[in-house]
C-alpha cells in the first residue's frame, strides 16, 4: 500500500489532495487500519480496504484514480460503525479512528481531518466494545534469564497492577489474567500461547529507569515509594509497566487522568492455581469452552455488571489471607440473618449504573450524556444503601463508609444534566435548562421559530392573497415561501426567487432571510455552547474520580457479598471454618455444579490430617470419583473467595495451592501426545506443591503400557507421600496400588462402588472405606453404546485373564487390564544403606576429635567395601 515512507516527496505530490492527507496519516500508523471519515463513512483504501472487506465481509470497490491507478475501497456507515470496530477487535485487529474535524465553510481543498483515537483489544473504553461482565486487560512481559516482570492495566477501570515471578510460573500467570493484548519488546523469544493479540514494542520501551519517571510523571509523585516498598525488586516489572503506560497513552490520544496508581501484587496473596486447574474446576469455562454450567454461572445471581466482575476475579483469585477471607463469611452471615435486607438490597441495587467504567470514560472525555445520567441516578441511591447497611459491622461496615456519596460531585450533575438527556451530545438538549441563560435564550429563538412562521405565513397569505402560500424549511435550502405557479401573477416583487419546482416556486423574503440567519445561527451557537458546558461538567467530574471510584469497589464487592448470599439461602450451603493446625474436613460435602444438574446427589465426607494425607480412591468409570475430588477442591476455593460453600459441615488448616492432574487431552499442535501432557501435568505438581497444597491425582499413568503406567503411578503417590506430605486424593484403576495403604499410614484406601442389576449396572456415587473390588468396564462400555458383540468378546477374553490370572504364573497379554495380577510392587521403604546406619548411630556430642577421626575413616572402608 502507497505510504509516505516510501514514497519522496514528488512520488506523493502525484496523488489527490485527499489521498496525499489520507496517506500522511496512514504513515503515521502503518500497523494498523485506519478509518477515514468521508461524510456519512468511513472508508478505507488500499491494502486496509482489501483486509477490512476479507475480515468484515464488506464489498471491496474502487474509488476514481490517484497517481494514475485505481485505488481499492472499502467503507462502512459510520451510524453503525461501533459494531463494525467489535467484530475487528475480536479478531485481534487495532482501528484508528479518523474524524472531520475542520469547519466545511471555512475548507480550501479537503476537510482537515485527525486521528482521535485508536481501538486495540487491550484498550477498549467504549460501552459498546466491552463485554459489560468481564475484564479486558492489557498486559505487558518485560523477561530476563529466569525472571519475568508483568504489568497489566484495566484501562476501563484505571487498575495498574504489577507482579515479578519466576519464569517458570508465566502460564499460570497468563491463564488467571487472561488478557485481551500483550505487549512483548522485540527481541523478546517467550512463546505465549494465548489468545490475545501480541504487539511487539521497541525494547527500549521496557526500561525500568524511563519508566520509573514515566509512572512518577503519571501519578504526581517524586517517587514510587507509596506503591513500592523498598526491599522489593521488581525491575522487570517496572519496565513493563512503562511499555505498557506509554502504549496506552499512544492509543487514547489523552491523559490517563484515572490511573492515579499501583498495586503491586505478590503470589502469596492467593491461594496458587496452575492453569491445568482452573481448567479442570471448570471456574468460568466448561471443558468444552462454554459458559455453563460453570461455577460462575451457578453463582452469578448479581444484579450489576460489575459485581459480575467481581465475582469472576474472586474464583480466580482465592484469598490465601484467610483473615480477609473471614471476614466475607461474616458479611455473608450477616446477610443471611435477615431475608428481608437482602431482598431490599437487591431491589436497591438493580439497575445501577457501571459506575467503574462510566468514571474512566469521564477522565477520557468520552462518557455520553445518558451515561452521566445513569451516574446521577445510581449516586441518588447511595444514602438508600447506606441505610440499609446501618448497624452492621465487619466488612459491611466498611462498605456502608465506602459508599459516602460525593456530594459536589451530585450536586454538578443534577444542576448542569438535562432530566432526559438524548444519546449524543451533537443531537442537543443534554444541558439542563436554567443551567445557562445563554443557552436558554438560543434555544428560546429555536423553539419560538415554529410560531414565528406561522405568523408570517398569516400575514404573507393576507397580504399576497394567495390561500396556498406556505412558509417552510428544509435542511438543504433553508427557510422560504412556496407560492404555486397558478398564483405566480400575486407574487410581490420583494419576493426573492431561491428554488424553481415542477408545480411551484419558492423564495425568500428580507424578513424572512434575517429571521433564518438568526435561528440557524441560533442553532449552532446552542450546540458549540452545550458542547463547551459538557466539556466543563466532564472537567469538574473528573476531580471526584477517586471518590467514583471507590464506590465502584464498594458497590461491585457488595453485588457480590449478595451473590455469595443469595447462593447460601438458595442452595443450603454452610459457614466454613479456618484453624490454625492441619485438617481438611468436610462433612456432607457436595459438588456445587454437578448437584444442581442432577435429580439426586449423594453428599460425602472428607476427613485428612496429619495422620492421614492422602486418600486412594478406586471404583469403577462414571463411578463419581473425579466428580468427588473436584468437590473436595471447589468447596475449599469457594471458602478462600469467602463464601459459604456446599457442605453440612466444614473445617480448613492452611493451604496454599490448588494443583489438580484430572482428564486426558493431548496438545499436537505443540507435538504433545495425551501421555506427555499428563507427565507435564505432574511433573509441575511434583515441582509446585508444598505441605500446605491440596493435590488431585486422576488416572496416572493410564496412557502408556500397564507396567510403565503402574510404576510411574506408584513412585508419584509415594512421592506425593512421603517427601512432599502434600494433601492428596489419588484415582486410580491400578488395584495394585492400593496396597500401599497397607504400608503406610498417612494412606488410606476409600471407593465408589457400583452394583449390577440385571445385565445393568447402578452406580452407588457414595464414598465407602476400603479398595473397590471391580470396574464396571463391560458394563459401562454397554451404557457407551459398544456393539453387543464385541462386549461378548470383552467378557471372553476378561474371563481368560482372570482364569490365568488366578493360576498366578502368566504374565498379561495385550488384552491385559487392571482385572490381572501383576506382579506385585514391594510397596515398603528399602532397606537403609550401611553409611546411613552407622550414622545414625553416632552421638557426635559424645566423641572425642580423635574418635570422630576413626569413625569417619571407618565409614570410608564401608564404603569402599561396598562399591567393589
Amino acid at each position: 500500500m502507497p505510504q509516505t515512507s516510501s514514497h519522496p516527496t514528488d512520488a506523493l505530490a502525484r496523488h489527490t489532495p485527499m489521498m496525499q492527507q489520507y496517506l500522511r496519516l496512514k504513515a503515521e500508523h502503518p500497523d494498523v487500519l485506519l478509518f477515514y471519515r468521508m461524510g456519512d463513512f468511513y472508508e478505507l483504501f488500499y491494502e486496509d480496504a482489501e483486509k477490512a472487506a476479507r475480515l468484515l465481509d464488506i464489498t471491496l470497490t474502487k474509488r476514481g484514480q490517484s497517481a494514475g491507478k485505481p485505488i481499492p475501497m472499502a467503507g462502512v456507515p459510520h451510524h453503525a460503525v461501533e459494531q463494525y470496530l467489535a467484530r475487528l477487535v475480536k479478531l485481534g485487529e487495532a482501528v484508528a479512528i479518523c474524524e472531520q474535524i475542520g469547519d466545511p465553510a471555512l475548507a480550501k481543498g479537503p476537510f482537515e481531518r485527525k486521528i482521535v483515537r485508536i481501538v486495540t483489544p487491550g484498550t477498549l473504553t467504549d460501552a459498546a466494545l466491552l463485554d459489560e461482565r468481564s475484564d479486558s486487560l492489557l498486559l505487558a512481559i518485560h523477561a530476563e534469564k529466569t525472571r519475568v516482570g508483568l504489568a497489566w492495566l484495566n484501562l476501563a477501570s484505571g487498575e495498574l497492577r504489577l507482579l515479578e515471578t519466576a519464569l517458570a510460573r508465566l502460564p499460570a500467570q497468563l491463564c488467571r489474567l487472561n488478557a485481551a493484548e500483550i505487549l512483548l519488546g522485540e527481541s523478546a523469544a517467550l512463546e505465549i500461547d494465548q489468545k490475545a493479540a501480541l504487539v511487539r514494542r521497541p525494547d527500549w520501551h521496557f526500561d525500568a529507569a524511563a519508566a520509573t519517571q514515566l509512572l512518577t510523571a503519571q501519578f504526581g509523585t517524586r517517587d514510587l515509594a507509596a506503591f513500592i516498598p523498598d526491599d522489593e525488586e521488581v525491575t522487570l516489572a517496572l519496565g513493563a509497566a512503562g511499555a505498557l503506560l506509554r502504549y496506552a497513552q499512544a492509543t487514547q490520544l489523552t491523559t490517563l487522568s484515572h490511573v492515579t496508581g499501583l498495586i503491586l501484587e505478590r503470589e502469596s496473596q492467593w491461594l496458587r492455581l496452575d492453569a491445568a486447574t482452573r481448567r479442570n474446576l471448570e471456574l468460568t469455562e466448561t471443558l468444552r469452552g462454554e459458559a455453563a454450567p460453570t461455577l460462575l454461572s451457578l453463582l452469578d445471581t448479581c444484579v450489576t455488571a460489575a459485581g459480575t466482575r467481581w465475582l469472576k476475579h474472586c474464583l480466580h483469585h482465592p484469598l490465601a489471607e484467610r483473615r480477609q477471607a473471614a471476614r466475607r463469611h461474616g458479611a455473608v452471615a450477616a446477610l443471611l440473618e435477615e431475608d428481608a435486607m437482602l431482598d431490599a438490597l437487591v431491589a436497591a441495587l438493580k439497575g445501577s449504573a457501571d459506575v467503574e467504567r462510566i468514571g474512566s470514560r469521564i477522565a477520557l472525555k468520552s462518557a455520553r450524556p445518558r451515561e452521566l445520567a445513569a451516574l446521577r441516578e445510581t449516586l441518588r441511591r447511595l444514602p438508600d444503601l447506606a441505610t440499609l447497611l446501618a448497624g452492621q459491622s465487619g466488612r459491611l461496615g466498611e462498605l456502608r463508609e465506602e459508599l459516602a456519596m460525593p456530594p459536589e460531585c451530585l450536586a454538578r450533575l443534577e444542576a448542569t444534566l438535562a432530566a432526559d438527556p438524548p444519546a449524543l451530545l451533537a443531537n442537543g438538549g443534554a444541558i439542563a435548562a436554567g443551567f445557562s441563560a445563554e443557552l436558554d435564550e438560543l434555544r428560546a429563538i429555536q423553539s419560538n421559530c415554529g410560531q414565528f412562521l406561522l405568523e408570517l405565513e398569516a400575514r404573507e397569505r393576507e397580504r399576497t392573497q394567495i390561500p396556498s402560500l406556505k412558509v417552510e424549511y428544509n435542511k438543504v435550502h433553508g427557510f422560504y415561501i412556496e407560492v404555486t405557479h397558478a398564483h405566480a401573477d400575486k407574487v410581490p416583487d420583494d419576493y426573492r426567487r431561491r428554488q424553481t419546482l415542477k408545480n411551484a416556486e419558492r423564495y425568500i423574503t428580507p424578513e424572512l432571510k434575517a429571521f433564518e440567519d438568526k435561528a440557524l445561527s441560533a442553532n449552532e451557537r446552542a450546540l458549540a455552547l452545550e458542547k463547551r458546558l459538557y466539556d466543563e461538567l466532564l472537567d469538574a467530574l473528573a476531580a471526584h474520580i477517586a471518590d467514583l471510584q471507590r464506590i465502584a469497589r464498594a458497590l461491585a464487592e457488595l453485588d457480590g457479598l449478595m451473590a455469595f448470599a443469595t447462593a447460601a439461602r438458595r442452595y443450603d450451603y454452610c459457614r466454613p471454618e479456618f484453624v490454625d493446625y492441619p485438617c481438611l474436613e468436610i462433612r456432607a460435602g457436595r459438588h456445587p455444579v454437578v448437584e444442581r444438574q442432577v435429580e439426586s446427589f449423594i453428599s460425602n465426607d472428607l476427613d485428612l490430617n496429619p495422620n492421614r494425607r492422602m486418600l486412594l480412591i478406586t471404583g469403577p468409570n462414571m463411578g463419581g470419583k473425579s466428580t468427588y475430588m473436584r468437590q473436595i477442591a471447589l468447596i475449599v476455593l469457594l471458602a478462600h473467595c469467602g463464601s459459604f460453600v456446599p457442605a453440612a459441615a466444614c473445617r480448613l488448616g492452611p493451604i496454599d495451592a490448588i494443583h489438580t492432574r484430572i482428564g486426558a487431552a493431548d496438545d499436537l499442535a505443540s507435538g504433545r501426545s495425551t501421555f506427555m501432557v499428563e507427565m507435564s501435568e505432574a511433573a509441575a505438581i511434583l515441582h509446585g506443591a508444598t505441605e500446605r497444597s491440596l493435590v488431585l491425582m486422576d488416572e496416572v499413568g493410564r496412557g502408556t503400557s500397564t507396567f510403565d503406567g503402574l510404576a510411574l503411578a506408584f513412585a508419584i503417590a509415594r512421592h506425593l507421600l512421603e517427601k512432599i506430605r502434600c494433601w492428596t486424593l489419588f484415582a486410580t484403576h491400578y488395584f495394585e496400588l492400593t496396597r500401599l495403604a497397607e504400608a503406610h499410614a498417612g494412606c488410606a484406601n476409600v471407593h465408589l462402588d457400583a452394583v449390577e442389576h440385571g445385565k445393568s449396572v447402578v452406580f452407588l456415587h457414595a464414598v465407602e472405606p476400603g479398595p473397590a473390588s471391580q470396574s464396571y468396564g463391560i458394563q459401562v462400555a454397554a451404557l457407551a453404546g459398544v456393539p453387543p458383540a464385541v462386549l461378548r468378546e470383552a467378557q471372553r477374553q476378561l474371563i481368560e485373564l482372570e482364569n490365568r490370572a488366578a493360576a498366578a504364573s502368566a504374565q498379561p497379554d495385550l488384552f491385559g487390564s487392571q482385572h490381572a495380577v501383576l506382579p506385585a510392587p514391594t510397596f515398603t521403604t528399602p532397606a537403609p544403606h550401611p553409611v546411613v546406619e552407622a550414622l545414625q548411630a553416632i552421638d557426635p556430642d559424645e566423641l572425642t576429635p580423635r574418635e570422630a577421626l576413626e569413625r569417619l575413616y571407618a565409614l570410608k572402608r564401608t564404603i569402599a567395601e561396598a562399591s567393589r
